[in-house]
């Protein structure tokens, strides 16, 4: 550096390096040239209009243009950054909008750097990056407001009048050393200027790793942004974005200001008493440490995943399939043309995203209608209609309802996983804090918040405080929260869908019970929920072997049994290309929404049998945003009648009345014409129940036999198969030979002639009712005179020829 006097007597250092590659800038801002025009001259031209003070230049073009240069810029990024800005504004001074050089330019110019190739997470900021160039990414978690910043002062001198100019801020009001007239020697008493002084709009964004970079046990590590000029409230929080700049250090100002925090003397020891701890540092003077912390100064904010979400509204609205064709190569446009073609999408997606989970093929469908999503739409009146499907998934346990959550938490680009137990309502919602720095309250987001335009997975939604559960509310609904704390009255966007996870109440789900019974969820926040799957744990001999062998699959790292047609990349590319969608609903598929939801609506009142939960309004909502949905993933701009049939279909299939009675048999003396509307009998060990009762007539003791529904289901499912084993062969089956058969298959549980005789009474009536009640069974009549001759009218009905009813389907 050369040494060299300036104007006002004080002698400055000139650094060489500096000078150096502002020359270059120069030149390279002069030079650089695409398509046969210098290429920022237009942009320059721009920076003369009074909001406009950034320029924004590509690091791959300094790379091509001068490689020195933009070594140094890496390299020495921190001490080289007012150099470039000068360089802009002798470009800018000599290319005014005419064309003409500008005699007077007084206006300070900041230069953007967009495309550099480091990039690092906020883990691996350390003291060696210090001042060089870097790009980091993170999810941001908090914004401050906007405040003026004093970028360059003008003091007086309160003793002489001098003035002062140029004085440079270092992180914090800084007043001259002295005062240059020489015959003055104050160094404490000066005036600020404003008039004169050079301010900048100033905002500090927090910004954390997010949970895809976050090593496990780990706490997520914060870092704060600096933004200037035009950078300025262009993210939101819950956005995720990339921030070019330099790691600095700036004192911790904010520790030295903490209540209570006042300068006192650190001594324990009372007055009078020796001190023999020797010489204990500046405490022992009654002055606090000075501490330090890291910043990031950002010169450019970028988003860092362009295609979806990346800067809120705007990149959302302006999106479309045609835009998204022309950032596709040709191979990725070439698979998604591939997947669209496919007339098993909707299955092979399913199969795609949750190949490690085996059955629940509603449920899967449900979150991937969730992934796609509706339409959201704004009426006349400025009423906005959410387009984000709510699921809720209720279950037993081991029914793999937290590795749906966080599969799905992995898949979507922007997505939050949290436990109900573990989350308060500020934690979920936003919560007003203070500023460490300042005394102003600024909003700190929260779960909902961070998953906008996204999912939030609530895993344990039941066990959630019920003022934690009112506090999204209006989240799930409105898409919005609402704050007023602290004097912060705001409302904030939080378009996302939720997808919840909830246990039933005991731990197992009663199907003699309602789903409200089941579960510790209010009506409100009930009604919200478009989809209600529920997960039984059921014995079943094929199930249970199909989900064990999947799972010690698993276990040995065995994929040979994943059928999958597309890779999840391939997927995701789909669901983001087909999200961009907004189908209109036509005039046939709005004529069949009609239909249907009169249909449920007339079940759910005239059955007279209470439903799963009340079909409103919001279930046409639903059946609305499933169809879109459905549009949606096949890429098309109508909904036709075909979406509506099949989100009908699922919705049909969550909603469906899961609740079932035990199964009364009747008693010993009863014949067949048993009264089997009676009142069911809870049975709490899964199997028959005897209930003795008295008749009131003889006096006589009589036994009435219960089955809970699910042991009765497993029994006829036993029957109905192996009777149609048995049709193959030949034309029906004796109900001796039935009973028989049952008889061999439990003579392995049967230990006394008593146990056989109650089997073969049990046996006898599931058979009567599943012929006279649920009509499962057909008893066939003979066929010819000589057999009904042979055949007595006892035998007939006794032992009559039994076959299936043709048109019953055994469910799997």
């Amino acid at each position: 550096m050369d040494v060299a006097p300036s104007q006002d007597g004080f002698v400055r250092a000139k650094d060489e390096v500096g000078v150096q590659c502002q020359k270059l800038f120069q030149d390279f801002l002069e030079e650089f040239r695409e398509d046969g025009e210098i290429k920022y001259l237009e942009a320059a031209k721009e920076l003369h209009s009074l909001e406009r003070c950034s320029l924004e230049v590509s690091f791959e073009d300094i790379e091509k243009h001068n490689q020195n240069l933009a070594a140094a810029i890496i390299e020495e990024y921190y001490r080289i950054y007012p150099y470039l800005c000068r360089a802009v504004f002798n470009f800018v001074k000599d290319h005014g909008s005419d064309g003409q050089p500008i005699a007077n330019l007084d206006k300070e110019f900041y230069v953007g750097l967009t495309d550099v190739p480091t990039r690092l997470k906020i883990r691996e900021l350390t003291t060696d990056k210090l001042g060089t160039l870097v790009r980091i990414s993170g999810q941001v978690i908090r914004t401050h407001p906007v405040h003026p910043e004093l970028v360059s002062g003008t003091f007086t001198c309160l003793d002489c009048n001098t003035v002062i100019k140029d004085v440079e801020q270092q992180f914090k009001f800084t007043q001259p050393t002295i005062c240059k007239n020489s015959a003055c020697q104050n160094r404490r008493r000066f005036l600020l200027d404003v008039g004169k002084s050079k301010f900048v709009d100033f905002q500090k964004v927090r910004i954390q790793e997010t949970q895809a970079e976050l090593p496990r046990g780990c706490i997520p590590r914060c870092v704060e942004v600096v933004l200037r000029g035009e950078v300025v409230e262009l993210v939101q929080a819950g956005d995720r974005y990339d921030f070019t700049g330099t790691l600095i250090v700036i004192p911790d100002v904010g520790s030295l200001s903490l209540p209570g925090a006042k300068a006192e003397s650190a001594s324990h020891h009372k007055f009078g008493e020796s001190n023999n701890e020797g010489v204990r540092g500046l405490k022992a003077l009654g002055v606090r440490d000075l501490n330090y912390k890291f910043a990031f100064m950002s010169c450019s904010v970028t988003p860092t995943t362009p295609r979806f979400g990346g800067s809120g509204d705007i990149l959302m609205e302006e999106v479309t399939p045609e835009v998204m064709r022309k950032n596709m190569t040709e191979a990725e446009w070439r698979k998604i043309y591939e997947m669209n073609q496919d007339k098993d999408l909707y299955n092979n997606l399913t199969k795609c995203l949750f190949a490690s989970i085996h059955g629940c093929d509603q449920v899967k469908k449900g979150i991937l209608l969730m992934l796609f999503g509706g339409v959201p739409k704004v009426t006349t009146e400025g009423t906005k209609l959410r387009g984000d499907i709510n699921c809720c998934i209720v279950g037993d346990p081991s029914t793999a309802k937290s590795q749906l959550l966080k599969l799905v938490a992995d898949i979507s680009p922007r997505a939050v996983y949290t436990s109900g137990k573990a989350s308060s309502a500020a934690g979920l919602t936003a919560a007003v804090v203070r500023d460490e720095d300042s005394p102003d309250f600024v909003i700190e987001a929260g779960a909902l918040m961070l998953a906008d335009n996204g999912v939030c997975c609530i895993d344990e939604f039941d066990k959630m405080d019920p003022h934690d559960q009112v506090a999204i509310h209006e989240a799930m609904e409105q898409q919005t929260i609402s704050l007023a704390k602290a004097g912060v009255r705001a409302t904030l966007n939080a378009r996302t869908s939720i997808l919840a996870a909830a246990n039933p109440v005991g731990g197992h789900y009663d199907r003699t019970k309602s789903l409200q019974q089941n579960i510790t969820l209010s009506a409100p926040i009930m009604s919200r929920f478009d989809l209600f799957f529920v997960l039984i744990d059921e014995c079943n001999e094929v199930i249970d072997y199909a989900i064990a062998r999947k799972i010690v699959n698993l276990h040995n790292n065995f994929e040979g049994d994943v059928d999958t047609i597309y890779t999840r990349e391939e997927v995701l590319n789909y669901i983001t290309f087909a999200r961009q969608f907004k189908p209109i609903i036509s005039e046939e598929a709005g004529e069949v929404l009609v239909k249907m939801y009169t249909n449920l609506r007339q079940r759910d009142g005239g059955s007279g049998i209470k439903s799963t939960w009340r079909i409103t309004v919001r279930q046409l909502e639903s059946l609305i945003r499933l169809s879109e949905a459905m549009a949606k993933m096949e890429c098309v701009d109508k909904v036709l009648p075909r979406h509506v049939s099949e989100a009908y279909n699922l919705l049909n299939k969550s909603i469906i009345r899961v609740e079932q009675p035990d199964i009364h048999l009747g008693d010993e003396n009863e014949e067949n014409g048993t009264d089997y509307s009676q009142p069911a009998v809870n049975s709490e060990n899964g199997g028959t129940e005897p209930m003795e009762t008295t008749d009131e007539s003889t006096g006589v003791s009589k036994k009435k036999l219960t089955l809970s529904f699910e042991t009765y289901r497993r029994i006829s499912d036993m029957l109905v198969s192996h009777m149609r084993s048995e049709e193959i062969e030949k034309v029906g089956i004796r109900k001796s030979e039935v009973v028989n058969w049952y008889l061999e298959q439990v003579s392995h549980l049967v230990e006394s002639e008593e146990e056989l005789i109650e089997k073969k009474r049990l046996i006898d009536k599931v058979l009567d009712r599943l012929i006279y009640v649920d009509n499962v069974i057909i008893p066939l009549a003979q066929t010819s005179p000589a057999e009904a001759a042979e055949d007595s009218d006892d035998e007939k009905e006794e032992d009559p020829l039994l076959v299936v009813h043709p048109n019953y389907v055994l469910e799997t």
